[in-house]
């Protein structure tokens, strides 16, 4: 039985294991996969942030370099004899500081004297003090040039000192100019990051941090005898102890980061840690972000798996049962005819027992009836009794002394009449009838149950000599038997019909789960782009404002980031509908020569935008597919394209391929790997190829892409040589309707949702009006375009309602939702509007989205209006 329990059991353990071991492989893939995302954004905020350190120190560099060519710098360093105009020099450096506003100003004399000072007057005067020692004199007095990082000798306050020889006439370095800064504004700054970053010296010692001040002047690891020599003799850092930080590397995080836990100074959890070198000062930069999001994201990948293994189990369960239903089922039917043909041989054997020593009693010998199971009994052809049985006699209850040899039988059916137990009706009738089979002498075979519940099976079968030979056989415990198995089979299938439906309701409640997930992502998609567009209205009235270069560049890159992250949610939304079977494609004819003629005159530009070349190649295919999603498709591998092509060119083309078409995207870009030629299709992967790194994608258009594939049934596939370049492909099935020169027609007029669309475009700029209707007709639009609200009015008293209502908001001192109002009321109907501003307000944004109004910024992007407007023909239409 043990052998027997362990082998049933194995196959559970088994799945069991393979579960826990596909969530743990998924949990460890997310918790890497998120230590990478972590390392690279570290390594983005570390360049953002070393960046703002080497701005701070460059607005520095120049002041010193211009004050060693000052005539009265140099002639009061020159060896003239004669005493130096120390007030002078002290207020000249104090006039020069004034402007700049560095920490301080010194001028060492070629002894590495302080003769003048722009603290001159302050009880923490540089002026008279011996800076020989400091290295930064040492190698300005040898090199022309110096910088250091170190405590001030007077001040006691850090900063970066900024060193330049000052030249005599000949050409001799007869002082030193030196420039102390402080780096608070940096530190400030990086007082608003959540995670830790240091900055640390040549030493490895931290000198600056957004923590607290036991961070501060602590080695990364213990110096060496030799480096805490020269910090000591250049007095760096003053007195102050530098206890060496206590850290334990855990393992690596990605491309150079590593995992570690620092333990002094204390911090919470593990962290990743990510470093960048500043060779120009010789320093470090880390940044220390929290690890505990990676946790987050493998305990989230393992309840994802588990979530998918959960209804491949309930369907291998309802596999099982089915099986083993099936197999109890068969054993069952099997068992019971087993049974049924072992009475029958048994009841054939002893039916020919019983004729036999029937036969035989005729003729004298009754003791061959007694061995015989069944109860016997035998007439003559006068139907008087000749033989029988005592299990005969015990069956039907005859006294001993009523049996006796000549008795006629009609005798023996009144005595058994009048106990009952010839069954209902008449009993004379039962009697007649028995007769009449008797004198007939046909055989004969039926069942009767006894008042008592008995069953017995009657046989009759007529002798060679005449007369009649009768077996009663007990067959109580085989109708038992029967109804036994035609109970278990009935509560068989009744438990095959509840499992059944049991799994019909876990498909159900799985099918309800996930559109409840559907509508959770899009909902939340909702929440979160709502923020995000307050976000952009909030940039673009800053960008309005006045900004130097520094401050618009920022701008343009929240502007980007804003940018990046909504087309981000829109991908996601993607994917939850067509995960969730909100996407229904339209299958249609679709012309491939208009299709890819409008892809190559769409993409053209960009491409050129590029120094790149876009050729089409064009066919007469007509294939079978829905328009929008092959567009989408087709969009996505040339925007790729595009994108990844440093140089070359990129081709749109397609061929056939038996019952089918490809159409094909080429390019001379730098190529994939083989190893990740499918991997690309997953979610939000993207290969670092070193291509315009910031504008990257959120790595979600190939994977919609794929999942557009399997919904239109249309094989994608993906070819690469790295070096050399890629090709994208989609495999689409031609049309096989009853006429191609009619589903070309329609193909090509359907594959556009914007053919023959009657658009207003209202607009008071004469180029931007002029761009915008070309733009409009390009894409199939029939265009109304008006530069004023009077002639917008003019319009809607003749024509007829547009399919899409262009607004710029504000116009003629009207606002766009009265004019919008004004021109409905003209019309008798209220077209889709789209309203286009420079920067609206919050409010007027949700004033619009009440009413069903939605608002884009200008710049108008071509790709952010033809897709809004694609959402507004498809929600009206």
């Amino acid at each position: 039985m043990s052998r027997v329990r362990l082998v049933r059991l194995f196959p559970l353990c088994a799945l069991a294991l393979v579960i826990a071991g596909t969530a743990a492989m998924g949990g460890w893939w997310a918790w890497h996969r998120a230590l990478a995302v972590t390392a690279a954004q570290s390594a983005d905020r570390l360049e953002l942030h070393a960046l703002a350190v080497q701005r701070l120190i460059d607005r520095f560099t120049v002041l010193p370099e211009v004050l060693a060519l000052d005539p009265a710098l140099r002639a009061a360093l020159s060896d003239t004899g004669g005493p130096l105009p120390t007030l002078a020099l002290n207020r000249k450096l104090a006039q020069a500081n004034g402007a700049v506003h560095a920490s301080t100003l010194t001028l060492l004399d070629r002894h590495g004297r302080a003769v003048a000072a722009n603290n001159w007057d302050t009880p923490t005067s540089n002026v008279g003090l011996d800076y020989r020692f400091r290295p930064y004199f040492q190698e300005a007095m040898r090199e022309g040039r110096a910088t250091f990082y170190a405590m001030g000798v007077s001040t006691g306050v850090a900063g970066y000192f900024i060193a330049r020889a000052v030249d005599d006439e000949q050409g001799r370095h007869v002082g030193v100019i030196v420039v102390k800064i402080t780096l608070d504004d940096v530190r400030h700054d990086w007082a608003r990051d959540d995670d830790t970053v240091l900055l640390a010296d040549r030493y490895g010692v931290v000198f600056l941090t957004n923590r607290d001040a036991s961070w501060l002047y602590r080695p990364l690891q213990a110096l060496s005898p030799r480096d805490a020599d020269a910090i000591r003799a250049t007095r760096q850092y003053g007195d102050r102890a530098l206890v060496p930080m206590r850290t334990v590397t855990l393992g690596e995080a990605g491309a150079d980061a590593r995992r570690v836990r620092v333990i002094s100074p204390s911090l919470d959890g593990e962290v990743v840690w990510a470093s960048l070198a500043l060779p120009q000062q010789g320093w470090t930069l880390h940044l220390l972000a929290d690890a505990r999001p990676a946790m987050t994201a493998a305990r989230d990948a393992v309840l994802v798996v588990l979530a998918v293994w959960l209804p491949i189990v309930l369907f291998g369960l309802f596999l099982q049962q089915r099986l083993r239903l099936a197999r109890l089922r068969q054993r069952s039917r099997e068992e019971l005819e087993r049974m049924v043909a072992h009475h029958a041989a048994a009841l054939r054997s002893a039916q020919d027992s019983v004729v036999a020593a029937a036969h035989e009693a005729t003729q004298g010998a009754d003791g061959n009836l007694e061995h015989l199971p069944q109860g016997v009994s035998v007439i003559d052809a006068s139907l008087r009794l000749v033989a029988w049985n005592t299990r005969y006699r015990e069956i039907f209850g005859f006294p001993e002394e009523y049996m006796r040899v000549g008795r006629p039988i009609e005798d023996l059916f009144r005595f058994n009449a009048r106990r009952g137990l010839l069954g209902p009706g008449d009993p004379e009738e039962a009697i007649r009838r028995r007769l009449d089979y008797l004198r007939a002498g046909s055989p004969h075979m039926y069942e009767r149950e006894r008042p008592d519940g008995t069953t017995l099976e009657i046989r009759g079968n007529p002798l060679p000599d005449g007369g009649f030979v009768t077996s009663y056989a007990d067959i109580t415990a085989y109708k038992a038997a029967a109804r036994e198995l035609r109970s278990l089979a009935t509560s068989l299938e009744r438990r095959v019909d509840e499992r059944t439906r049991d799994l019909h309701d876990a498909k159900a409640e799985a099918e309800r789960a996930n559109r409840s997930k559907t509508r959770f992502v899009a909902a939340a998609v909702h929440d979160l782009l709502q923020p995000l567009n307050a976000a952009r209205l909030f940039v673009g009235a800053l960008a309005a404002g006045r900004l130097d270069a520094a401050e618009r560049e920022l701008v343009e890159r929240v502007r980007s980031a804003l940018d990046t992250q909504d087309e981000l949610l829109a991908s996601l939304l993607d994917v939850s509908r067509l995960e969730g079977g909100a996407v229904e494609p339209r299958f249609a004819a679709v012309s491939l020569a208009s299709l890819l003629a409008d892809l190559a005159k769409q993409f053209g530009v960009l491409a050129a935008s590029h120094g790149l070349r876009l050729r089409c190649v064009t066919g007469r295919a007509v294939v079978r597919s829905d328009a929008l999603l092959l567009r989408r498709v087709l969009q996505n591998f040339l925007s790729n394209a595009i994108h990844y092509t440093p140089r070359g060119g990129v081709l749109i083309g397609a061929r056939r391929q038996g019952d089918a078409v490809r159409i094909e995207v080429w390019d001379t870009g730098l190529g994939i790997p083989e190893a990740k030629t499918r991997a690309i299709f997953d979610e939000f992967l993207r290969l670092d190829n070193g291509v315009d790194r910031e504008r990257r994608s959120a790595g979600l258009g190939l994977s919609i892409v794929d999942r557009i594939g399997r919904l239109l049934g249309a094989p994608v596939a993906v070819r690469s040589r790295p070096g050399k370049g890629s090709v994208f492909s989609i495999t689409v099935p031609l049309w096989q309707g009853p006429s191609a020169t009619t589903a070309t027609a329609a193909g090509a007029e359907d594959e556009s949702p914007f053919a023959g669309a009657r658009v207003m475009l209202l607009d008071a700029d004469g180029v931007t009006r002029q761009a915008t209707t070309r733009l409009l007709a390009s894409w199939g639009c029939e265009v109304a375009a008006a530069a004023s609200a009077s002639e917008a009015m003019r319009h809607a008293e003749t024509d007829a309602v547009p399919a899409i209502l262009l607004l710029e908001d504000p116009i003629d001192g009207m606002t766009g939702e009265a004019l919008r109002l004004a021109l409905g009321a003209r019309w008798g109907g209220m077209p889709p509007t789209l309203l286009i501003a420079e920067a609206p307000s919050a409010a007027d944004v949700e004033r619009a989205a009440a009413v069903g109004v939605r608002y884009l910024t200008r710049p108008l992007a071509p790709a952010r209006l033809r897709a809004v407007m694609s959402r507004m023909l498809m929600v009206s239409g």
